[in-house]
């Protein structure tokens, strides 16, 4: 509990205490029909105050500070646990505090009426107490909204820019520019098909979606761009299936989602005619199942996963689902959740 929340919920405790405890102070006016049957006793009306208010910030307290009883159970989703309990503490409350004020101030001279006084204050209390509580609760609500949006928008951010590093850093422009200029000499027609496939990749890259959710469809559909600047670099040397039905093609992912796992596949991987590289992508169990055959390039330097890791907090704050990751001595496999 923060310290703005301490500081609402203390004010609304003095006030409701306030509101339920006015009728009383109707009795100052000697003539009035309150005084008739209550005589004003300042000792008695400031017991009552701050029995009262006590009442009120031990409710929420209880219900609203991390570790307490109460508030793990709502955390828990206990609901009637929580109902429960919070309501033996109102009627404990009620009965304590008429008991109380009997022995300090003698007995009311209608019987039964003190308790009924207090299980009336106390009931009234209560309700205005589960507003306020309520109303708390959406506050942090909103704020952690708040909060896990700034901390996807930056993991977005953080995979677009490594996106583009790995695109413009020196080893990428030299393969791609290499293509381009073999390309050029042998084929003007298709060199002009390979920057198209270029200036598609850069522009979905730079091009995010509001909510950062493609549907898959879309996001294999940039992905034949790569695939085919990859082709044309790697030739045979690289192939890549992909086996989806209409059943899931509108399913969504996270924009950025598929590239850089064929990227990775490609940068740590060798290919030769002999021992190609495979890429398959798709769906089994709900998953969307990207693998490739494992063949380390000799004297790679240490992967850091960096991207894998981006990729699955990115998956955690949006989707609250990770992402899933395996190798065996044959295959390197990421699991993405489908939505």
């Amino acid at each position: 509990m923060n310290k703005k929340e301490r500081k609402i919920y203390f004010y609304s405790a003095f006030l409701i205490t306030l509101i339920v405890n006015s009728a009383k102070l109707m009795a100052l006016n000697s003539d009035g029909i309150i005084a008739r049957y209550w005589q004003f006793d300042i000792g008695e009306y400031a017991f009552q105050f701050l029995y009262n208010m006590f009442f009120c910030l031990l409710l929420f307290y209880l219900n609203l500070s991390d570790g307490k009883f109460l508030n793990v159970l709502r955390k828990n989703n206990q609901y009637l646990k929580l109902y429960l309990f919070n309501g033996l503490l109102i009627v404990a409350a009620i009965i304590l505090g008429s008991m109380l004020h009997s022995l300090l101030f003698g007995t009311h001279p209608f019987p039964g009426g003190r308790i009924r006084g207090y299980f009336a204050r106390f009931l009234l209390s209560s309700i205005m107490i589960a507003i306020v509580i309520r109303l708390i609760l959406l506050m942090r609500e909103s704020r952690n909204k708040d909060l896990i949006n700034e901390q996807l928008n930056s993991a977005y951010l953080q995979a677009q820019l490594q996106l583009l590093r790995e695109q413009l850093n020196p080893h990428f422009l030299f393969n791609t520019l290499s293509s381009l200029s073999a390309i050029t000499r042998e084929n003007p027609d298709l060199a002009q098909n390979y920057i198209l496939h270029l200036s598609k990749i850069f522009r979905y890259t730079l091009v995010s979606p509001d909510n950062n959710l493609v549907i898959l469809g879309q996001e294999l559909e940039h992905l034949k761009s790569y695939i085919e600047l990859v082709k044309m670099r790697l030739e045979n040397t690289f192939q890549i299936h992909i086996n989806i039905s209409e059943a899931i093609i509108n399913k969504q992912i996270l924009h950025l989602s598929l590239q850089p796992l064929v990227e990775n596949a490609v940068k740590h991987n060798s290919a030769t005619l002999s021992n190609p590289l495979t890429v398959e992508i798709f769906e089994k169990d709900k998953w969307l199942i990207i693998q490739n055959n494992l063949q380390p390039t000799i004297g790679e330097a240490e992967n850091t996963g960096l991207g894998l890791i981006n990729l699955n907090e990115r998956y955690r704050l949006q989707t609250h689902h990770e992402i899933e990751i395996h190798q065996t001595a044959e295959y390197f496999i990421v699991k993405l959740p489908l939505l």
